[in-house]
This record gives structure tokens, sequence and C-alpha cells, in this order.
């Protein structure tokens, strides 16, 4: 139980210090045209065992010769938080699926999932500070995955993008500059 809950408190604090550094600007991002599916292979591998633990299906499609300019790292930090949620909000037997399409200025990357889905008045809601609907206060968290995924795309000079149907699932789309 005490590990438990130190895992829980470091997890808390890496979110704080994250947060802080994004709203001091401190924050340094290391831009270079690398694969997209590189990325989303680094932030789905973060999610497989929870969702195989709750017997969701978690799948991508991304063709490996997709680049774009963008910090792998940092991006699949954000990426990762809008799976954490997908996979936390999906409930068992549902699946959460990345997919990957170039537009002619931005890439989209599509995060969607099976879960209770976000009434439309919440949407910008969801990436505030903190913010925790009321559907969600029986689930683990803090309310900083999201807000810190925002704060690094729009960084980026890339945005999110959410739609959402109550009871049926959820698709978050993150814009990267092509």
């Amino acid at each position: 139980t005490m590990e438990g809950q130190i895992d829980k408190l470091d997890f808390l604090m890496q979110s704080l210090i994250k947060m802080s550094r994004l709203e001091t600007g401190t924050f340094t991002l290391h831009m270079e045209e690398a694969r997209l599916a590189d990325t989303v292979a680094q932030a789905m591998s973060t999610g497989w065992a929870r969702a195989e633990a709750k017997g969701i299906a978690l799948a991508a499609d991304c063709d490996s010769r997709i680049t774009v300019q963008h910090d792998p790292k940092w991006t699949a930090e954000a990426f990762g938080n809008i799976l954490d949620n997908a996979i936390k909000y999906t409930p068992s037997g549902g699946s959460v699926s990345v997919s990957v399409r170039p537009w002619q200025f931005y890439t989209r990357v599509d995060i969607t999932d099976t879960g209770i889905g976000i009434p439309e008045e919440h949407y910008n809601d969801v990436f505030q500070r903190f913010y925790r609907a009321p559907e969600a206060a029986a689930q683990e968290g803090v309310g900083l995955g999201l807000y810190l995924a925002n704060g690094i795309v729009t960084r980026q000079k890339g945005y999110i993008s959410v739609k959402s149907k109550p009871g049926q699932g959820t698709t978050f789309s993150v814009y990267l500059l092509s």
C-alpha cells in the first residue's frame, strides 16, 4: 500500500514540475524532423499493460514514412497523456486507437476511445489546469494530463481539438505542422 502511495506522490510531483516548467518558460523543445510512428509507439508503450489489464484493445494506424517537425520526447508525453485518459475512461472490453493522417499543412493524429465521453459544454474545460469532470471523479488523476498535452502541442505551433458523445466515446485530434 505504501509503495502504491509513493508512486502516486511521485507521479503528482513529476506532473507539477512539468506544469511549472511549462508555465515559467523553462520548458525547452528540441525540434527535429522525425518519424511520427516512433513517437506514437513510444507513447503507446506506457499504456499497454493497463489496457491489457482492463481488456481494452489498443491499436495504431500510422505509415512509418510519415515525418513531421516535432520534439519526439515531449510529443510522446502529450500523446501518452491523452492515451492515459482514453484507457482510464474506457470500460473493460472497449477500444482505444491512434490514427495518423497527413493533411496539406498539418498532420492529424486522432486518439479515439469507446469511453464515457465528454459533454460538449466541457470541451474547453478538459484542457484547464486541475479540471476534473464530475463523471471522472471516481477515477484516479489530478487534472493535469490534458493541460500539459495542450501546452506541449501549442508550443510546437500545433493544436488539439475534441469531439465526443457521452456514453459512446471521444476523439482527441492533435494537429502538428507538416
